[in-house]
């Protein structure tokens, strides 16, 4: 009796969650600086072709990004749905079954990636001919867009395969990893689009192949950094039997983005048919947006390690109080970036272009930018809890319901009904409903979580 009171007290401690500003901040910063990295590397290339004379080539870049994100990051369930089963099993804290069983959620999703790589190339190949001609008109954007995304779509195990290790980094609460791969492939694509696009003359195809350079690069370094980990101890053969819990999650989360990636689809397409200034206007903003989610998405990846791991470790106290902390810090944040985008929006437009014609357009919508991290926080912050709590389904019809009944709708409220003047105007007016209309149909579930968490352990 005398040796099981310690053997007991070990396993209580070990399954405890401890939560506060400290560790949320540990967690946050990495990931913040890391995700801002993510839309950087668009950024980059923004920044690069907006400085040549002809805007068709930044068009063609957008154009075929967009593309290129609408089939890839259809598939950033990977991430998600790793990041959510391991920080769970993270949380549990058994010894040695659940280490074993977080090395093996990176080993399943690797495995996956073997019919998954064939099949995101042969989709690029079948479909991006053909959607093309619905995104733009212009043949000269056209033909840089199929240059780029032919180049690019050789990145795809690349892409897919930081996906996995990127979200079991994160589940794992070891947030200064994403933040070192991404930060190397950044530097990577920086300098090689460089090289490419002012010494060798190159245009939307430098800026692609110096991307693919860059995603190879971070993946070859993942992998280090995950054998490191014990990935190698498992061997080869998966445990087949947790590939059920992963698609549950996964196949909500699949929907979920392949309908907020129709909708940006949709977005340029309706600015390209605008024309090339409003095109190339949109890309730097839309540019800019990524920037501003992905800031605040810091707090939000936060909440889903925290969340996930007091969900797995029982403990409801704590699950409330991750959500308390993880909401406040991003507000402040939000509105930390409101700030910074309306003192220093005519710099951060004047950074990324210096085209005459267009920096005069980009004023137009400058507001736009001071009120995106106020009005797209809550959105960001419920996405992380539901990730963490392993609520899919909810993120699923949140983001049907909005596109939907909100985006869409709008949409054809502002330019077909009221006929606004400016085209592109009722265009960001719907995505505004959009993101705001997301958080709204998250909000019942999210009261149940924070006043019930029990009910979802």
């Amino acid at each position: 009796m005398a040796s099981a009171a310690p053997a007991n007290q070990t396993s209580v401690a070990a399954n405890t969650v401890y939560i506060n500003q400290s560790r949320i901040w540990a967690l946050a910063w990495p990931i913040m600086l890391s995700n801002i990295t993510v839309p950087l590397l668009g950024l980059v290339d923004t920044a690069i072709l907006g400085h040549l004379d002809d805007a068709v080539h930044l068009g063609a870049v957008a154009v075929g990004s967009q593309l290129f994100i609408l089939l890839f990051w259809s598939f950033s369930f990977l991430r998600m749905g790793t990041t959510a089963l391991t920080a769970r099993a993270s949380g549990a804290k058994q010894l040695q079954p659940t280490n074993d069983q977080r090395l093996r959620q990176l080993q399943l999703g690797l495995w996956l990636l073997l019919p998954l790589i064939p099949l995101v190339m042969a989709l690029g190949w079948l479909l991006w001919p053909l959607a093309l001609p619905l995104m733009t008109d212009n043949p000269a954007i056209q033909h840089g867009a199929q240059q780029y995304l032919s180049i690019r779509l050789w990145a795809t195990p690349a892409v897919l395969g930081q996906y996995v290790l990127l979200g079991w980094f994160i589940g794992l609460g070891k947030t200064r990893i994403p933040l070192i791969l991404l930060t190397v492939s950044n530097v990577i694509n920086a300098a090689f689009n460089y090289l490419f696009v002012f010494h060798f003359d190159m245009t939307a195809d430098g800026v692609a192949l110096g991307t693919v350079i860059a995603e190879y690069s971070a993946l070859i370094l993942g992998l280090s950094f995950a054998a490191q980990q014990g990935l190698r101890s498992l061997g080869m053969r998966p445990d087949w039997l947790q590939l059920k819990p992963m698609l549950s999650i996964n196949h909500h989360l699949f929907v979920r983005t392949l309908v907020l990636l129709s909708s940006f689809a949709f977005f340029t397409a309706q600015g390209a048919q605008q024309g090339e200034l409003i095109l190339a206007a949109n890309a730097v903003l839309i540019t800019l947006l990524l920037l501003i989610a992905n800031a605040l998405d810091g707090f939000a990846h936060a909440a889903e390690v925290l969340v996930g791991q007091s969900l797995g470790a029982h403990q409801p106290t704590e699950i409330r109080r991750a959500i308390r902390l993880t909401g406040i810090n991003s507000l402040l944040m939000a509105l930390l970036l409101s700030v910074l985008f309306w003192l220093a929006g005519e710099q951060l437009f004047r950074l990324l272009t210096d085209n005459p014609k267009l920096i005069p357009v980009l004023e137009q919508y400058r507001w736009f930018l001071f009120l995106l991290p106020l009005a797209g926080m809550p959105s960001y912050w419920l996405d992380g809890i539901f990730v963490g709590a392993g609520q899919s389904q909810t993120m699923r019809n949140a983001m049907i319901a909005a596109v939907v009944l909100v985006f869409y709708p709008l949409w054809w409220l502002f330019n077909h009904i009221l006929t606004l003047a400016d085209p592109n105007l009722g265009l960001w007016l719907a995505f505004y409903g959009l993101t705001l209309a997301r958080a709204a149909f998250m909000t019942n579930k999210f009261l149940t979580l924070y006043k019930k968490p029990e009910n979802f352990m």
